[in-house]
């Protein structure tokens, strides 16, 4: 047997979504752990790096991703802009690669730094910085176009 019921007073739902939905994605509060600013500049070769994002990978808590400018440079934010990376000892991934019209995507730094297991990239945070370096390397290889096959 199905039973259905009736909803008298609509405007409670889009509050009652919001509510829930802010209980889901952690809105506000006092629960978040503590964040210290972080902020520096990712190098391949000795080179800015001027293509993708950096992405900090605490083990219990949230991510906190950077954008990389045209300089190589990156702020962190964990839950609103700039707010920061958990302190601690991180894994770090870099992912420097942008689409080629839906055929393909240019690589700007080796594929092993998006995988946090084969990256070797760790940061250790302990206080607030500006200058957190992270450094690449091509290890002999250069930037590549990976083709995708039309299906």
């Amino acid at each position: 047997m199905i039973r259905f019921i009736e909803i008298r007073n609509v405007r409670l739902i889009p509050a009652t979504l919001a509510v829930c939905l802010c209980g889901m994605l952690g809105c506000g509060g006092p629960d978040r752990p503590e964040r210290v600013p972080v902020s520096g500049q990712v190098l391949i070769d000795g080179e800015p790096l001027t293509v993708g994002s950096v992405q900090i990978l605490p083990e219990n808590a949230r991510a906190a991703n950077g954008k990389i400018d045209s300089e190589g440079r990156f702020e962190m934010t964990t839950f609103e802009p700039g707010d920061g990376v958990v302190p601690g000892t991180h894994r770090v991934v870099v992912v420097a690669s942008e689409a080629m019209g839906g055929t393909g995507q240019k690589w700007h730094a080796p594929k092993k730094y998006i995988d946090p297991t084969q990256s070797g990239l760790t940061v250790e945070i302990t206080e607030p910085t500006d200058s957190l370096e992270i450094n690449l390397s091509w290890d002999g290889g250069k930037p590549f176009v990976e083709k995708f096959d039309a299906e």
